[in-house]
């Protein structure tokens, strides 16, 4: 019965809530009990894995991944991720940027794993990559720190936003910024994370993207801008951004992290 209430609480709760997305589409679609109950046990199957890598390597912190919306004509399987770390409680929280739906201002939110997950996903499905043993406590020190939690972000969201710029933040380059505040003492700007990462080797993904689709996602959308890429790629339809796919790669590349886990429902 305290489960059923908490999730029904946090239902009412989003539904009540403005409308925020990453890394999925921005319709305003009504939540369904259909979609309720899918994303709930997507949660709690979430959970469930977690707690068996805790209990197996003693990981408190993982960079957690869902599928919001259609990426494949990209290569792309993810759309968004954010930091799972565990309490001294025992449920896993995650702390993530998100963007206020329509608008290019984005916010830091910290929940659960159920309103991760409970939304109108492209494919109920979960993917995360544990830090390496050095990063571990660094991380989980600075995700339950309010004020270090938040440090490095952006007020100014663009869903495209430049790596190697700091005009604008997305949700996946915030969380890439605050991975180099936790493991490198000395970052404490967004110039400094960004050296960090590039130091480290960290690629961006760069998707093809002519003219006209940049002019027609500019003019209808006020979360996707241009204008802080480099003239020469934006001109030669090179745009380059972070992505939940090339944050995998690079943490198992650099062995910053582990493979990617997957967990997918029928």
């Amino acid at each position: 019965m305290k489960t059923l209430l908490a999730v029904l609480t946090t239902c009412l709760a989003l539904l009540a809530s403005p409308a925020v997305q990453a890394g999925r589409s921005c319709e305003g679609k009504p939540l369904n009990a259909q979609g309720i109950q899918r994303g709930m046990d997507l949660a709690q199957r979430t959970s469930e894995a977690l707690d068996a890598e805790h209990r197996r390597s003693g990981a408190r912190v993982v960079v957690l991944a869902r599928a919001g919306q259609d990426l494949g004509k990209y290569g792309l399987r993810y759309s968004h991720l954010g930091w799972a770390y565990k309490t001294a409680e025992g449920p896993w929280r995650v702390l993530h940027k998100l963007n206020q739906c329509g608008s290019s201002v984005g916010s830091i939110y910290r929940q659960g794993l159920g309103e991760f997950f409970l939304d109108d996903l492209w494919r109920h499905e979960a993917a995360w990559a544990v830090p390496a043993p050095a990063l571990q406590a660094p991380l989980h020190a600075l995700l339950t720190d309010r004020a270090r939690g938040v440090a490095l972000h952006t007020r100014d969201y663009n869903m495209v936003s430049y790596p190697w710029s700091t005009r604008y933040q997305q949700s996946n380059q915030w969380a890439l910024e605050t991975l180099a505040a936790a493991a490198e003492p000395g970052v404490n700007t967004r110039e400094q994370a960004q050296a960090w990462l590039r130091f480290k080797a960290y690629e961006p993904t760069t998707l093809r993207l002519g003219a006209m689709t940049r002019l027609g996602a500019r003019v209808s959308s006020a979360h996707i801008a241009f204008d802080d890429h480099p003239n020469d790629k934006r001109f030669s339809d090179r745009i380059e951004t972070v992505t939940v796919d090339s944050v995998f790669d690079w943490l198992t590349r650099s062995g910053l992290g582990s493979a990617p886990q997957r967990l997918a429902l029928p």
